[in-house]
């Protein structure tokens, strides 16, 4: 599998001082005197999760002291990840966008509290109260009281055809689930609509902002927003999933990459490199010229919205508060500060950690199925850091992960049925609920014979298509996209012009933007006659 080590030199863009990029065999002289290293950190994630494609970067003192990259933007390809392969960066996108916010803050064109209507007038949640009088800030800090990833189906799976203009009419058709600014519940349609309001503050698309206030001034030349040519862009990594035991490539790249409704929440693509200059600008906390000024990066780096602290947490990182800022999650690990923040996409994984007090601060970027490689090389890092000179390299949280995993089997039931046993739904079956159905936020979907089967398909998500089957006494809608990956129960209730269906997640562990839950279709036409 190739790999990429380089040692460069060169300005940063914009910023004061130059950038120093090491790798290969050439570790600083200051990773040099504890153990484990980088490489070894690095070359234990490759192996053990067998990843497709990895790429690191290590500031230190405002200075890149590690960037290296390994695998190939698509298996088997041969084309190797290198510096300025682009990654998907997913979430880590929302502390972008945060960030354009706050440099419109500073120039006077925003301001935290205002009420979203001032920048959207036709905005609207499901409770007219919290219309009136939700804020800018509300949008960021997960505190909107919708549920976990309510109206995520509008944005993944990828690619669809649901517009930003859809997905706000659709806010006020998702009834929350506790009150307004009552607690923590991570969701992406708030920051599609922050990324709106920042378009109409600053009077420019989205897009072009990103581009004129972050990437232009940052010089991270290489990253992506918004529609782009993937040939002319070149080097870009593309997503993979374990298929027969083989990193496969899904849900590809057309030659045309279009804008999509994510892009404030989760759209963003980035090299390992420009990442770097990211993560360095936010650690150089003394510029004479600031990107953001320090009023605005303390509104950023602010714990705004409690998050509840879970066992790992508490146990490998001894984090006693926990907490949303804008765009940042906000913790303490061993005593110390840290500002970080995860992305997921299917088949892309990213990390940034920031340790503010240690002028420290690094990036994982992964292009396969990578959730453990990232929560144990990103916890092997930060211990070097906080608990410099101790064994706690990847192999070590990778087994602490494992035990943890077979102690829960062990302890609970299985949890998933076993629906391996199935057959396929014939027309004859389904007369009485075939039809046309629609949802007020989700649109419509339709239930209706092709050949011997019938087929779930949605008008707007063309991914989420697939035969209804039978489940003993239930019925469940089998995805043909093999990275659509939480199959749902399909429960019909009544008969023909009365009837209504709901999806339910099988595995009650499936991904939370699989948001089958808040979806109320009732019928609204007979299948068309072909």
């Amino acid at each position: 599998m190739p790999v990429t080590l380089q040692r460069l030199h060169f300005p940063l863009r914009g910023l004061a001082a130059a950038l120093l990029l090491a790798g290969a065999f050439g570790a600083s002289a200051r990773e040099s005197q504890a153990q484990p290293s980088f490489d070894a950190l690095f070359d234990q994630a490759m192996a053990r999760y067998k990843l497709p494609g990895l790429a690191v970067g290590v500031v230190e003192d405002g200075q890149v002291v590690y960037l290296r990259t390994a695998g190939e933007t698509r298996a088997g390809s041969g084309e190797a990840v290198n510096a300025d392969t682009l990654f998907k960066i997913a979430s880590n996108t929302k502390a972008m966008t945060t960030g354009v916010l706050a440099r419109l803050v500073d120039q006077g064109k925003l301001k935290w509290d205002d009420p979203v209507t001032k920048y959207l007038p036709d905005f609207r949640m499901y409770d007219p109260w919290v219309t009136r009088n939700i804020q800018v800030r509300d949008l960021l800090i997960h505190n909107s009281g919708l549920g976990l990833g309510a109206g995520d189906l509008m944005l993944w799976p990828e690619p669809n055809d649901f517009t930003r203009t859809d997905i706000i009419a659709g806010l006020a058709h998702l009834k929350p689930t506790h009150s307004f600014r009552a607690h923590y519940a991570y969701d992406n349609l708030m920051y599609v609509v922050a990324g709106e309001v920042a378009a109409k503050a600053g009077g420019k698309p989205y897009d072009q902002l990103v581009r004129e206030q972050l990437f232009g001034p940052l010089g991270m030349s290489r990253c992506q927003v918004g529609a782009f040519d993937r040939d002319a862009v070149g080097n870009v990594a593309q997503p993979h999933m374990v298929q027969d035991g083989r990193n496969v490539v899904v849900r590809e790249d057309a030659a045309q990459v279009p804008d999509n409704p994510s892009m404030s929440a989760g759209g963003i693509r980035c090299s390992v490199r420009d990442m770097a200059t990211w993560v360095r600008m936010w650690l150089d906390d003394g510029a004479a010229k600031p990107w953001v000024s320090a009023e605005q990066r303390k509104a950023l780096w602010t714990l705004h919205t409690p998050m509840p602290i879970g066992p790992q947490l508490r146990a490998w990182d001894g984090t006693h508060l926990y907490g949303y800022g804008y765009g940042w999650r906000l913790s303490d690990v061993d005593g110390q500060w840290r500002v970080a923040h995860t992305g997921t996409l299917m088949g892309m994984y990213s990390s940034v950690t920031l340790l503010p007090d240690r002028h420290v601060g690094f990036v994982v970027l992964i292009n396969g199925e990578g959730e453990a490689a990232r929560t144990t090389l990103t916890e092997a890092l930060t211990k070097h850091y906080t608990q410099p000179g101790k064994p706690l390299d990847v192999d070590h949280y990778a087994a602490l992960l494992d035990a943890g995993k077979a102690k829960a089997k062990a302890a609970t039931p299985e949890l998933v049925p076993d629906t391996s046993t199935r057959t396929v739904v014939a027309p004859v079956e389904a007369k009485a609920w075939q039809g046309v159905y629609r949802d007020a936020w989700f649109g419509q979907v339709s239930l209706c014979p092709v050949g011997d089967r019938v087929e779930f398909r949605a008008a707007k998500s063309p991914r989420l298509h697939g035969p209804v089957m039978r489940v003993g006494q239930r019925l469940l809608v089998d995805w043909e996209d093999p990275s659509v990956d939480a199959e749902p129960w399909l429960t019909v209730s009544g008969a023909g012009k009365q009837a209504t269906l709901t999806l339910a997640a099988i595995d009650p562990e499936a991904d939370f933007s699989y948001d089958y839950r808040d979806l109320e279709f009732q019928r609204v036409a007979a299948c068309p006659v072909k």
